[in-house]
């Protein structure tokens, strides 16, 4: 891919959004080379992605302003469908994915690390929604996603007042999980990727729908939705490995995925 590179790692799957130069802003070209990126990847053999940018400067900047400024009523539309079909897809994937956020993070990167379910941060990463300055709206799911992740208040006040937030208020305002030195940073992503692929796979996936889907439900159908991922666990090669093992007091052998 031109613009997206991908790496597998043992277990983990790493995307990177290759356009330094540009500071890896978001066009239709980079957008379709990360739908194609995303739709390639093995389920069987990826228990975690990674989704981090070129360079030491941007996770992603935005969406490319030269490309939209042009742009029809009928175009922005078609773009912002295309953009929040692709990072939907990112956060339907069945595996957890982090986003590794090393620089600017605005616009559609702030939206492209909203779509993933955990955000690391090096000290240097800035977050925001300027789209209002620009006389647009957030449009790759920004003004959905930001408020159920950070509260509906603070919300409002970043896309309104289009207000960047550095990555120590991200991580108090709970838009980050962690925030490390940015030398440090990919590293740290990757040994929570590494940990979270070392838990069995099945469990792990069960986990993610019962959280996502959860959330969109009322806390009774949630609840009563939960013991039937509960019981897609039980009986698996992996339940029966790590829970024998556990009564017997010696390490399980490696999960199977199966």
């Amino acid at each position: 891919m031109s613009f997206v590179n991908y790496e597998q790692k043992d277990f983990v799957g790493v995307i990177t959004i290759d356009r330094e130069k540009a500071l890896n802003a978001l066009n239709p070209e980079v957008l379709a080379d990360l739908e194609a990126v995303v739709d390639a990847i093995d389920a069987d053999k990826t228990r975690c992605v990674v989704i981090t940018g070129a360079g030491q400067k941007a996770f992603v900047a935005g969406a490319d302003i030269g490309a939209m400024s042009t742009m029809t009523p009928d175009e922005g539309r078609a773009f912002s469908a295309k953009g929040n079909a692709v990072f939907r897809k990112i956060e339907k994937l069945p595996m957890p994915v982090i986003a590794a956020v090393n620089g600017f993070a605005l616009g559609g990167g702030c939206e492209l690390s909203l779509s993933c379910d955990i955000r690391i941060a090096a000290d240097n990463a800035v977050f925001g929604q300027p789209e209002a300055g620009l006389g647009i709206t957030p449009g790759f799911g920004g003004t959905q996603r930001l408020a159920r992740t950070i509260g509906v208040g603070k919300a409002k006040e970043m896309i309104y007042a289009a207000r960047n937030i550095k990555a120590e208020e991200a991580l108090r305002v709970g838009l980050v999980n962690a925030v490390y030195p940015a030398e440090q940073m990919l590293e740290e992503a990757m040994k929570l990727a590494e940990r979270i692929a070392g838990n069995a796979p099945i469990a792990v996936r069960q986990c993610k729908k019962a959280i996502n889907m959860g959330l969109q439900m009322d806390i009774d159908s949630a609840v009563a939705f939960e013991p039937e991922l509960f019981a897609a666990c039980c009986g698996t090669a992996d339940q029966k490995n790590a829970m024998t093992a556990f009564c017997e007091k010696r390490k399980h052998e490696p999960f199977i995925n199966r």
